[in-house]
């Protein structure tokens, strides 16, 4: 898992074999609870192989806000880093094979690389990253149609409509599955139309 990593890390084999001792290695299957919301996390999890998504409560009702596939670093950034209640539920929607590494351990590793100008800009690039996912996100479902928000996600994150069920990407579009279906069957009768 962690050899397509190495050439990345500009530091010595003994330092990156002591890293990655520190991960440890669990399969689970759909449906695990990784992480609740309102618990502090303790744990930054990297898929090897799986989906995972982040959802919060709102009056009952499940809002789906992120997914991550293989080779995504996974966690509740705010709640791992500042130790404050977590705002999602981390669960896997498929069996996962997962690598973990415990917060201590974390914050001794990036304690030690962050003089490592490389290591420390690629950190705060997966930060930004993640940053910007949320406000494309917020700012989609504020000024874009429901139809525009899935041409959307096809267009840019085809693995979620191949992957993972239809209730959920209802969830994520901020729609019920009766009008993502409508939907779908629209953009369809207009696909096969165009054909014509």
């Amino acid at each position: 898992m962690f050899e397509q990593f190495r050439s990345r890390f500009p530091i010595d084999n003994e330092k990156w074999n002591d890293y990655i001792s520190h991960f440890e290695r669990i399969a689970v299957p759909a449906k695990t609870i990784l992480l609740k919301e309102e618990a502090i996390s303790k744990k930054l999890f990297l898929i090897e192989k799986g989906c995972l998504r982040a959802w919060f409560n709102n009056e009952g009702k499940d809002i789906t806000f992120q997914f991550f596939f293989e080779n995504s670093t996974v966690a509740s950034v705010e709640s791992f880093r500042k130790g404050i209640p977590s705002p999602v539920t981390i669960e896997t929607l498929e069996p996962s094979t997962l690598w973990w590494i415990h917060k201590k351990d974390m914050d001794r590793i990036m304690e030690e690389i962050k003089n490592i100008p490389e290591l420390r800009d690629m950190f705060i690039n997966a930060i930004f990253e993640r940053s910007f996912d949320y406000m494309k996100h917020f700012f989609s479902s504020i000024k874009d149609t429901p139809a525009q928000r899935y041409l959307n996600l096809l267009k840019e994150k085809p693995q979620v409509v191949k992957r993972v069920p239809q209730h959920y990407i209802a969830s994520y579009l901020g729609i019920t599955t009766v009008h993502l279906s409508r939907i779908k069957n629209r953009l369809a009768k207009e696909n096969s139309l165009s054909r014509i």
